[in-house]
């Protein structure tokens, strides 16, 4: 019996035990000191957390971008180690707090109870309301502001597995996140490294003319507002002020979004060349972040859009707006509320360096091709730490689903053997259900007198007589048609099962086909099932479907008619428990010589055979058991 059997057999013989959030956690909304009362906010020492932490700094946080005064804190500060989950407007995301803290009212934290302490690991924890991320969006209240419906949200049930499984699905969820954090570490390096040089090349030089955005514009107009629920999957192509913050890098050429112009009052179209602003957001320092569109479709703009026309280089007046310079600009004189804002009057006043057409267009290629490495998901480490993320999200479900079920259900036909082997390790085996491993095919009926010669024909009898099935076991033949031969052809590894009998005990006996074998059919008593992977030894497989576990699923599952009947459906269901390709091995390499004991009568008395026959059906039902959890 592996560890991990061994664990949950003592700490819980039942299966992984749940409780709700009420039951783990003692819940409490943050809230935001009043901004009217100055001293909360003047030399604080206390972190208030926001959602720009978050999506700057996180999910992991010790520090904040903003700190209170201990004047500010209404009762006690909440503990190091609480969650804070976002349960109104922007949903779905949560952060591991490390520090006694506070946050704003967006946040409700979650604090371990005292007698949770013990038996939760706050790191796994925190992996697994990434489950509860997606939980909150699907439990939302309907109005004007998206809130999470709290009563469902304590209701949400957490796994309390041992803690010594929560600690390895921590350290390898670690693992990942580390590789991905040493790339982004070097992303964040090569930006700083880009935004250092566009600044030096666009800054302001004395050969070059400085001119205000007013000179060079031919037209600015505002844009009409776009709903969300104006926005459709196909239409005209359109831009929403909030997609040029989180959507849109310098300059773009396809819009992600499209709505129909019936729904539109007033439509402001932009073309080839323009450069839009965003004139509202929730930053001073980002406020009218600005890109150019070189596309070559009529587009709409949604509301608190700015469009500006020109006869200058898109892609560089994109760059040189983009720069530090520039942003200063953009922020000046802008006051933080709950919203920023900009204008057209602004935007005019903002001033650049100008050189002639020629020189635009090779500072934009040098830019180009620096923003390409940071940004671009096709190449570089962009690529890499996208794939790493992406990697990262796959175990963490992959492990956290094995952490609720105590099995795995990977209805895919090519399950990843990476994800197979990482669960081994953690767990010691893994459970699938025999559908996802085999494909199964009934074999073939002929008449007499397609008998006595032709290709070797492996028929029901043969199944039952022998658990490896080798080519000088099969003894008939049959004539079949090159498409019939194509469609139920055996190869080494293909599995039989007896598919009808007088009884249910004789049904779903099996055997292994162990020989490579050429031309050779089955009949249709049989049920045929190929291996789709190549993580399942046959000899490990003949040993499994022997044991005492198999035949009674197949004895309580077979149908009754004329006769007892079984089907490859039926067989697909079984859930089948395997270890590692190099465990399996070492059970084979044991049962093999119990095997050989009992059925070589030249190396003992009858008494004996009988003996070890008893001695080996026992060891080989006990290395092939797996307690399954309880659901």
């Amino acid at each position: 019996m592996n560890k991990i059997n061994e664990l949950i057999a003592e700490l819980c013989p039942d299966g992984v035990g749940y409780r709700s959030i009420s039951e783990l956690f003692n819940t409490k909304n943050g809230y935001t000191p009043s901004k009217s009362h100055s001293e909360y906010w003047e030399n604080g020492t206390i972190p208030w957390f926001r959602m720009e932490d978050i999506r700057e700094n996180g999910r992991i946080l010790s520090k904040a971008t903003q700190y209170v005064s201990e004047s500010a804190v209404k009762g006690t500060l909440f503990p190091a180690n609480s969650i804070i989950v976002a349960t109104s407007a922007t949903i779905g995301e949560h952060a591991l707090i490390k520090v006694p803290s506070l946050a704003n009212q967006r946040f409700t934290y979650l604090m371990l109870k005292e007698e949770y302490s013990a038996c939760m690991d706050s790191m796994f924890v925190y992996y697994y309301c990434f489950k509860l991320d997606e939980y909150c969006k699907a439990c939302l209240n309907q109005g004007n502001f998206a809130s999470v419906d709290m009563r469902k949200f304590v209701k949400f049930k957490f796994p309390v597995p041992p803690l010594e499984v929560q600690r390895e699905i921590v350290h390898i969820l670690d693992s990942f996140t580390l590789l991905t954090a040493e790339l982004t570490a070097e992303l964040t390096a090569r930006k700083k490294q880009y935004e250092f040089y566009r600044d030096e090349l666009l800054s302001i030089k004395g050969n070059i003319p400085i001119v205000k955005l007013a000179d060079i514009a031919t037209e600015f107009y505002r844009s009409s507002g776009i709903k969300r629920d104006e926005i459709t999957e196909d239409g005209i192509p359109c831009v929403r002020y909030g997609e040029i913050y989180t959507t849109y890098n310098t300059w773009f050429d396809k819009c992600v979004s499209h709505t129909k112009i019936d729904g539109v009052q007033s439509p402001k179209y932009f073309e080839n060349g323009d450069i839009l602003f965003a004139i509202t957001g929730e930053s001073v320092e980002d406020i009218a972040k600005s890109v150019a569109y070189v596309g070559h479709e009529k587009c709409l703009a949604g509301g608190d859009i700015v469009v500006m026309k020109h006869n200058q280089n898109p892609r560089y007046l994109a760059h040189v707006l983009a720069t530090t310079e520039a942003r200063m600009q953009k922020s000046k004189e802008k006051v933080k509320s709950k919203v920023v804002h900009s204008n057209v009057p602004a935007i005019k006043e903002i001033q650049i360096p100008l050189p002639s057409l020629e020189v635009q267009e090779r500072y934009a290629n040098v830019l180009d091709n620096f923003e390409a490495i940071c940004t671009d998901l096709n190449i570089g480490l962009p690529a890499k730490i996208e794939a790493r993320q992406k990697q990262y999200e796959y175990y963490r479900d992959l492990l956290l689903t094995f952490a609720e079920t105590g099995s795995t259900f990977m209805t895919d036909r090519q399950t990843e053997l990476s994800a197979i082997k990482l669960i081994q390790y953690v767990f010691g085996y893994v459970t699938l259900p025999m559908g996802s491993l085999f494909d199964f095919r009934n074999g073939l009926s002929k008449g007499k007198d397609f008998f006595g010669t032709g290709i070797p024909f492996i028929r029901y009898t043969d199944v039952y007589n022998n658990r490896f099935l080798r080519e000088n076991d099969i003894t008939a033949l049959v004539e079949c048609t090159p498409a019939e031969i194509e469609k139920l052809g055996v190869h080494r590894g293909d599995v039989f099962f007896t598919r009808t009998s007088e009884t249910a005990e004789d049904v779903g006996w099996s055997s292994v086909m162990l020989d490579d074998i050429g031309d050779c059919v089955f009949n249709g008593f049989t049920i045929k099932a190929t291996p789709k992977t190549d993580y399942l030894l046959p000899e490990y497989c003949a040993f499994c479907f022997a044991t005492k576990d198999f035949r009674q699923y197949v004895t309580s599952h077979c149908a009754f008619t004329t006769r007892a009947s079984l089907t490859g459906k039926t067989i697909a269901e079984y859930q089948l428990h395997f270890p590692s390709i190099e465990k399996q091995q070492e059970i084979v390499d044991v049962l093999n010589k119990f095997h050989t004991l009992c059925n070589d009568l030249s190396t003992g008395l009858p008494a004996e055979i009988e003996a070890r026959q008893k001695q080996y059906e026992y060891y080989r039902d006990k290395l092939l058991s797996f307690k399954e959890l309880s659901r």
